[in-house]
């Protein structure tokens, strides 16, 4: 594996470590292609900033600091700048024209919210027993899918669904077939498998290979030993040998430049 479009920086205010740091973390471990995915700075109507997102006015800065790295690193390892987010139907044209104005080359969708954290927010990895809300994720990453314009899908699998094991099947499965129909991966995530989250989830990845949805890795490095995470590769490795899935290694990344 020589690729990571999944890692995150101190700006995030969740996370620890320098861009340099990553990127010389990457380098050391025979990492040749690296994103820098941070979660994306949103503002609400009334001024309200999720505390776990780079800060608005941090945009800029994040951008430059990241560009001017692999200028200096370029002859290394090849560097591209974009964000982690949501996707969220009433705000999402707004999200994706500030990702734009922001200098994003790429997008990856982390559903943490099935719906806008503020003013009420429903965390994914919470307990859900309702089987409406398993289904509102489920249609929150199919409709996402359905833009176009997301590389992939961040841990797909966090989804605490806690009633009716046929439910979770039944709406997980409908996301690995829109995943295959648009040709979108699905990201086994190694910081689940680091600190031993709910996901990696077992009957997600059953299902998608069944379905033969398309699927790639990813570090969700958020300090810098995990900017090149060897250890939780076998892991990952295991699991595609043991549903058959359909691992297409480095994702290719989906311009979010207006044509």
């Amino acid at each position: 594996m020589d690729y990571n479009y999944h890692t995150h920086t101190y700006r995030c205010r969740h996370a620890s470590g320098t861009e340099e740091e990553y990127i010389l973390q990457a380098i050391g471990g025979g990492i040749r292609y690296m994103g820098f995915s941070d979660h994306f700075p949103l503002r609400f109507a009334d001024g309200h900033e999720s505390t776990y997102r780079v800060p608005t006015a941090s945009a800029s800065e994040y951008y430059s600091t990241i560009d001017a790295l692999r200028q200096k690193y370029g002859d290394k390892i090849d560097i591209k700048i974009g964000y982690e987010m949501e996707y969220y139907s009433t705000m999402f044209d707004e999200m994706l024209e500030k990702a734009r104005s922001y200098g994003a080359e790429y997008l990856i969708l982390g559903q943490h919210f099935f719906a806008p954290e503020h003013p009420v927010g429903n965390h994914s990895i919470k307990p859900h027993e309702d089987p409406a809300e398993m289904r509102a994720f489920a249609d929150s990453l199919i409709e996402a899918m359905s833009k176009g314009v997301f590389t992939y899908i961040a841990h797909p699998d966090m989804f605490n669904y806690t009633g009716d094991v046929s439910v979770y099947q039944r709406e997980q499965r409908r996301v690995c077939i829109a995943a295959r129909e648009t040709d979108t991966p699905l990201e086994i995530n190694f910081l689940g498998i680091r600190d031993r989250r709910i996901y990696p989830d077992e009957v997600f990845w059953q299902i998608a290979g069944e379905e033969k949805a398309p699927v790639t890795f990813g570090f969700d490095a958020h300090d810098v030993p995990a900017a090149c995470d060897r250890d939780s590769l076998p892991k990952a490795e295991a699991l595609v040998k043991k549903y058959n899935l359909n691992y297409i290694g480095r994702p290719k990344l989906r311009s979010i430049i207006m044509r």
